[in-house]
């Protein structure tokens, strides 16, 4: 039982850090509850709780940054318990190895959105300024967006916080740590109104998910922290880095056999 916690409780630290830092927490924290023989389902809804955690303690870490965005804070949090909600919803509903499937290549898009949402964010912009109405479309397009993103992370928390990360990109967010911090704050909207569907529904697994959840509030927090001071050409390179394995390990895990 003590190396169970031991073992958990590093998952859930670390997989704080990621979240904090770059997104991708769940490849340590999912796998974790897995291999203590959480069920698939379970431990998917599991995740998204303990995960929640290390979203809110980063969330506040980074709260003068997200000051800075205030006016649009609202709408993103609407955005994000609406998408919440659906996303969790269709968790509930969907056969298990439907949504296996689609993982690695959702991944795959949002990691080519990260790498190349500043360039495609300039051709945005100069198709704005050369068309009537491409601002109005422009800005629905970005709010379907972001309600896939969040629909996507009620579903399934894994690769949440690079999918979001790739939204800022695409809406013109520049500095990283502005988006870290956003990013978090639509991964604590979302993560939260999930779980009050998985509570209701009885699929959290409490004693372990507690347990992840309490290494990756103290990760979180600590690793929210760290990645203000490193300059942003390594926090993106680090992001980049991070999108990529996690893309790479989903593909492996659903196509190798």
């Amino acid at each position: 039982m003590l190396l169970e916690f031991a073992f958990l409780f590093s998952a859930g630290f670390f997989g704080g850090v990621l979240n904090s830092v770059a997104g991708g927490g769940s490849f340590i924290t999912f796998p974790a509850l897995l291999f203590v023989g959480v069920a698939p389902i379970s431990a998917n809804a599991t995740n998204t709780f303990a995960s929640c955690a290390g979203y809110l303690s980063g969330t506040y870490a980074l709260r003068d940054e997200l000051f800075l965005h205030r006016k649009e804070l609202p709408k993103i949090i609407l955005i994000s318990l609406v998408g919440g909600v659906l996303g969790g919803w269709l968790l509930l509903k969907t056969p298990e190895s439907v949504f296996r499937e689609a993982i690695p290549w959702l991944l795959l898009i949002a990691t080519v959105l990260f790498i190349f949402g500043a360039k495609i964010n300039r051709q945005l912009k100069q198709l704005v300024s050369h068309h009537r109405y491409a601002p109005v479309l422009g800005h629905f397009l970005l709010f379907l967006m972001l309600l896939g993103v969040c629909v996507y992370g009620g579903f399934f928390n894994a690769g949440l916080g690079v999918i979001a990360l790739s939204y800022l990109a695409l809406a013109g967010y520049e500095n990283i740590n502005a988006m870290n911090g956003i990013k978090l704050l639509i991964s604590s909207a979302v993560s939260l109104i999930a779980i009050v569907l998985f509570v209701y529904n009885g699929v959290i697994a409490w004693y372990e998910g507690t347990v992840v959840l309490l290494g990756a509030l103290l990760g979180g927090y600590v690793a929210a922290h760290v990645s203000r001071r490193l300059s942003q050409h390594y926090v993106r390179a680090f992001v980049t880095s991070v999108s990529c394995s996690i893309t790479a390990y989903f593909f492996i895990v659903t196509y190798a056999n």
